[in-house]
């Protein structure tokens, strides 16, 4: 009997998309049938939506990620970054973590590379500002919001406790939102432990262009949350730009100028750049063409063997007006992670394919502990309610029964024990103490 060696599935990418279609892969099809690849430069899938929690203590941080090697165990893991894709010849290279590049040869591709933050030529940005979508800048941002509190209460120089004390985010989305109730919440927390530090003296800023906040949830939940915020004592800036944030000292399109060390953007995405490496055809957002069934398409032709999904990709929403395109959202993707499979498998299987089509179930954001909002199945809710839906919500959606385990024992053990608020800040320059106690040598 002669040996038929399997197909080779390569997924490039293990977020959201990635890592729910390579599990639906691996465990539809037959070791006989494919392999399935996968490429990411990172060991581990971050469950995004939780990095808010992650950074306010409320959850572990490593137990908002998924480690890829453990969960794909049917796959096989290559930790690296895709730097070249040639459907032409369908050969992917591959930059290692260290050594040389590599060629993988492969007869169908899932590219779902995600998304990098969208930033703007703002003056100071770069230098002084730290994105949120990944479980390194959520630890560093924990850290830091701590060491500010430090910082303030140990200094005499009231310009130095102010600007310490000054947080400002830009974006009034999920992440923004999120992340500015939660180390809010966080930081109030820690005050007990400074009685030199009182909650009036934090200047906490919401900085949004347009004048919407937390769009997804509907104008009803959106104004709910202004007044949420109002009431903390925060200072939206809506219809407002970020103008410059040299040397730390932020400018603003109203006029509003002052200076703070701690400055997160979260003002939207876009497509990651690797997939302006591939030879696919692009729409003028930077996105993979694709039609409903989530297959690359080149002027309305399918293109064999490709398949792309998630952020990166500019696929219709059958759900909404002509030509509209499906969001950049969690929901989307780990929905069209399980149409993508399924399709995958089908035309393998010489079975027609179908279409993406996904009804909207909602929204839904916490604002700190115990406060939140929600629109689900049109039913609004706020405060506890709506942040108990958002807990639950997300811990179903979390890959793996090792994590919804742990992250549910994370927020047991918070119901017993107070907040850890220490800063581990050393963790960044991990080297520094022993160079400093090293003495320098004369090199040849």
């Amino acid at each position: 009997m002669k040996y038929v060696k399997p197909l080779r599935i390569l997924v490039v990418g293990a977020g959201h998309v990635g890592l729910y279609a390579a599990l639906r892969l691996s465990r539809k099809l037959r070791a006989t049938e494919a392999e399935v690849v996968v490429v990411d430069p990172q060991p581990h899938m971050t469950y995004q939506p939780f990095l808010p929690e992650a950074a306010a203590g409320n959850i572990s941080p490593r137990h908002t990620v998924v480690p890829l090697r453990r969960e794909l165990r049917r796959c096989t893991v290559v930790q690296g970054a895709v730097t070249k894709v040639e459907h032409s010849r369908k050969v992917a290279t591959v930059q290692p973590v260290v050594g040389p590049s590599r060629e993988i040869p492969y007869d169908h591709i899932l590219v779902a590379p995600g998304s990098v933050s969208r930033t703007l030529p703002i003056p100071g940005l770069r230098e002084h500002a730290v994105g949120f979508k990944t479980i390194g800048e959520a630890i560093w941002l924990r850290n830091h919001v701590l060491e500010c509190l430090d910082i303030a209460a140990a200094t005499t120089d009231e310009q130095t406790r102010r600007r310490a004390l000054t947080f400002v985010v830009i974006g009034a989305g999920f992440a923004g939102v999120e992340a500015l109730g939660e180390m809010e919440d966080m930081a109030r927390d820690a005050l007990r432990y400074y009685p030199e530090l009182k909650a009036d003296d934090m200047h906490w800023v919401l900085v949004e262009a347009t004048q919407r906040v937390l769009p997804e949830v509907g104008p009803q939940m959106g104004a709910y949350t202004v007044e949420a915020l109002l009431k903390r004592n925060m200072d939206l800036r809506l219809g407002t730009r970020l103008e410059s944030c040299v040397d730390g000292v932020v400018k603003l399109s109203d006029g509003g100028e002052f200076g703070a060390d701690t400055i997160v953007w979260t003002a939207g995405v876009k497509a990651h750049p690797m997939v302006a490496a591939t030879d696919f055809p692009l729409n003028p957002q930077g996105k993979i063409t694709c039609d409903a069934t989530l297959r690359v398409v080149r002027d309305g032709q399918v293109v064999e063997g490709a398949w792309s999904a998630g952020d990166c990709a500019a696929v219709p929403d059958l759900t909404a007006a002509a030509g509209e395109l499906c969001s950049p959202s969690a929901q989307h993707a780990v929905r069209q992670a399980t149409r993508l499979a399924d399709n995958l498998v089908a035309e393998l299987r010489g079975r027609p394919v179908k279409e993406y089509r996904h009804k909207h179930v909602g929204s839904v954001a916490s604002l700190g502990l115990h406060k939140g909002v929600a629109h689900v199945y049109g039913v609004k809710a706020k405060g506890l309610p709506a942040w108990f839906m958002h807990r639950t919500y997300h811990m179903s959606r979390i890959p793996s029964f090792n994590r919804k385990v742990r992250v549910v024992v994370d927020w047991t053990l918070a119901l017993f024990l107070k907040r850890e608020v220490v800063s581990l800040g050393a963790l960044h320059q991990p080297m520094d103490p022993f160079a400093q106690v090293t003495a320098p040598t004369k090199q040849d």
